[in-house]
């Protein structure tokens, strides 16, 4: 039975949020995320994707439904009701909905019925899955970018130039998403694009879940590792040197370094700038 319209002094249309849940756990959802879904009249959640306990935050009478059961026009039709009746909704996705959630379909939609509108951020689980590595991304020295892509030849097929050979000509940290059923594949564009075969790897699966489990291996080892698990959803993998990298420091804390919060040691920026000057 639908939940009866949240009380509205301006009178608007309904509202839809979209909630990022972070990679699993309920305890990395944020405050915001938190209200959006306590406010909400119906929450429509990832429930193959989201632990049960973000639900708590649901209040009494709230309708609940799995996403995992509905289809794009089905979501839709809630919309509608929420803009009719002027409900709030809480669309609860996986990890942070920029990224691979179908988000901005249904915003385009939304935009459509006259709705408001507001995204929460989440957390997302390459985030997660450095965290529970205990890993910097970012290496002084030896790589400063993160490329979030997938392999190419699944369901959605990737813009030309976006493959993963392509991106792993840069060398740099890689998260590759939804690619662990062709871990083949994505082991041999990963080489021929240029990384060496003992190029650190993180496997991560269901991370933040009772059941994660993350390995540790080479882009060598990526294939064997990864069938001798039986992995082939809800995996991530972490790629590149930052990975084993130690002995760098950043300038951040660096005494020679300077801010408007904090003057330089003379001596020590000298020292500094000289390093800066060899490399």
């Amino acid at each position: 039975m639908a939940a009866a319209a949240s009380e509205d002094p301006e009178g608007t249309t309904g509202k839809v949020t979209f909630v990022g849940a972070g990679p699993g756990a309920a305890d990395l959802l944020t405050f915001r995320a938190a209200r959006a879904i306590a406010d909400a009249d119906v929450v429509i959640w990832a429930a193959s994707l989201v632990q049960a306990e973000v639900l708590e935050h649901a209040r009494d009478g709230a309708e609940v439904l799995d996403s995992a059961k509905l289809s794009l026009e089905d979501v839709v039709a809630v919309y509608e009701r929420a803009a009719r009746d002027g409900l709030r909704v809480a669309r609860v996705h996986s990890g942070d909905p920029a990224l691979w959630g179908g988000t901005q379909e249904q915003l385009d939609r939304c935009a459509a019925l006259g709705l408001e509108v507001e995204i929460v951020p989440g957390v997302s689980s390459f985030s997660a899955v450095a965290a529970i590595a205990q890993r910097e991304l970012t290496v002084p020295e030896v790589a400063q970018s993160v490329i979030l892509t997938r392999l190419g030849g699944g369901k959605t097929p990737m813009p030309p130039g976006e493959e993963v050979r392509e991106f792993a000509r840069h060398g740099t940290t890689m998260a590759v998403f939804l690619s662990a059923a062709r871990s083949g594949q994505l082991t041999q564009e990963l080489l021929e694009g240029g990384y060496p075969t003992s190029t650190p790897v993180v496997v991560a699966y269901q991370a933040t879940w009772p059941d994660e489990l993350v390995l540790r291996c080479t882009i060598g080892t990526l294939e064997e590792t990864v069938k001798e698990h039986r992995l082939w959803k809800h995996t991530l993998f972490l790629v590149g040197p930052a990975l084993s990298a130690s002995g760098t420091r950043s300038h951040l804390y660096h005494p020679g370094h300077f801010h408007g919060f904090r003057r330089a040691d003379p001596a020590a920026r000298k020292s500094l700038r000289e390093g800066a000057k060899q490399l």
